[in-house]
């Protein structure tokens, strides 16, 4: 949590709008449709930010070879405050395992 202020607090209110407004109002469907890449999404089903039915459960569906891991209970800013788990789980992607979620989360995002 501590990081996570620490990096609110040191952006500034331009870029931080500016940030915002970029997110919220582009649409990377078309983007999204070209990746033909080995892709790991990773998503917390408690993110109180960027829902998830709004971002992964749609991307996954975009994304040809993307993989979605859902991980139970983690923030928006799982990266910082679960960065043992995150890097376990990015590690493990890029040495090719398949994960142990993997085909219950394409499951529910639809893509079984």
């Amino acid at each position: 949590m501590d990081s996570f202020w620490l990096q609110g607090m040191m952006q500034g209110f331009p870029g931080a709008y500016d940030c915002i407004k970029a997110f919220s109002e582009t649409d990377f469907t078309e983007d999204l449709k070209k990746m033909d890449v080995p892709t790991l999404i990773l998503h917390g089903d408690d993110d109180q930010i960027v829902p998830i039915v709004d971002s992964a459960l749609l991307s996954v569906k975009l994304i040809k070879n993307a993989r979605l891991d859902i991980i139970k209970g983690a923030p928006h800013g799982m990266c910082s405050t679960l960065k043992d788990e995150i890097n376990a789980k990015l590690l493990a992607f890029i040495a090719g395992s398949n994960g142990q979620s993997q085909s219950r989360e394409l499951e529910s995002a639809g893509r079984a």
